[in-house]
């Protein structure tokens, strides 16, 4: 019975040892896991090195399309490393699934970390806005040398559309939730950045520096992993977490048939995804600043 129910547990949460920072490590990384992203990936780097990500790590889970080719294409050769991630681990003995996102951002922090100041863990349908500049490093810059950061999702969800519209996300997907550190369903949720010279220990959604579970908001207010849950706890001084959870309708259809990265997750995914639907389009507010930014960069029109 025991091992029936571990058999059911994946290994989600792992142990990494210090790596040591490059004399002259600066600047902020991406790491992200992607399958299939040619639609929307090409959007969102340009996104991202415009305001600043100094490097993108990519971990290519078995791409047919042409993801791969739109990387190369938008990144100069410096800015972009792309490593083949297409294998499923299990724990043998008790027939864990180890988290395959997991293992990638300890393969990220473990073997690229070195040279960078931050390194951010984020999805393809994940966008940090800088807000108290135009560029994420000169945002981040007033918080010197906390080890960490927890961003609070902001969860978008159809903004009307039933098919995908001409243009872009952040063109096209404006109405958000209300109320980020809501505790309905699926809404309430974190990404980091760190400091991958002080990560001790991960998971998807909460990270551990210096052996510690202390986090900090980006106005640079400290707190321990469960009170960041605590309404007082959010803040958009420096980054803006935009989670685009949905984009259209057909998407999001999409989205379910493709399954979770985790395969024992797939019977309970379609259920878990419609909660959080739900739970965005409940209340909804318009949110143009990723947009506006955009815009001010030349990125759109």
């Amino acid at each position: 019975m025991l091992r029936k129910l571990l058999s059911r547990a994946k290994i989600s949460k792992l142990g990494l040892r210090t790596p040591q920072p490059a004399p002259d490590r600066q600047g902020i990384a991406i790491a992200a896991i992607v399958r299939n992203e040619a639609r929307f990936i090409e959007e969102w780097v340009r996104f991202h090195h415009a305001v600043g990500v100094r490097h993108f790590v990519i971990y290519d889970d078995a791409s047919t399309d042409a993801t791969r080719e739109i990387l190369r294409d938008v990144l100069p050769a410096e800015a972009l490393t792309i490593v083949p991630w297409a294998q499923r681990l299990s724990d043998i003995r008790l027939g864990r699934e180890i988290h395959n996102q997991v293992l990638a951002y300890a393969h990220a922090a473990g073997n690229f970390g070195p040279h960078f100041r931050w390194m951010a863990f984020v999805d393809v349908d994940e966008f940090l806005v800088p807000t108290a500049s135009d560029t994420l490093p000169q945002s981040l810059e007033a918080l010197g040398d906390i080890p960490n950061v927890s961003l609070p999702w902001h969860m978008f969800g159809f903004s009307g559309h039933e098919t995908p519209p001409e243009g872009g996300v952040l063109e096209n997907y404006r109405m958000r939730v209300r109320d980020p550190m809501s505790d309905a369903p699926g809404i309430r949720a974190f990404k980091m950045l760190v400091d991958p010279c002080r990560l001790t220990a991960l998971r998807v959604h909460s990270m551990e520096t210096d052996g510690t579970s202390e986090t900090w908001n980006d106005a640079g207010t400290k707190a321990s992993i469960e009170a960041r849950e605590k309404p007082e706890f959010y803040s958009t001084a420096a980054v803006q977490l935009n989670h685009y959870y949905t984009r259209s309708k057909a998407d999001l259809e999409a989205k379910i048939s493709r399954g979770p990265n985790l395969v024992a997750k797939t019977d309970q995914y379609r259920r878990k995804v419609m909660r959080t639907v739900n739970s965005i389009e409940a209340e909804t507010v318009e949110d143009t600043r990723a947009r506006d930014l955009a815009r001010k960069l030349g990125l759109i029109a």
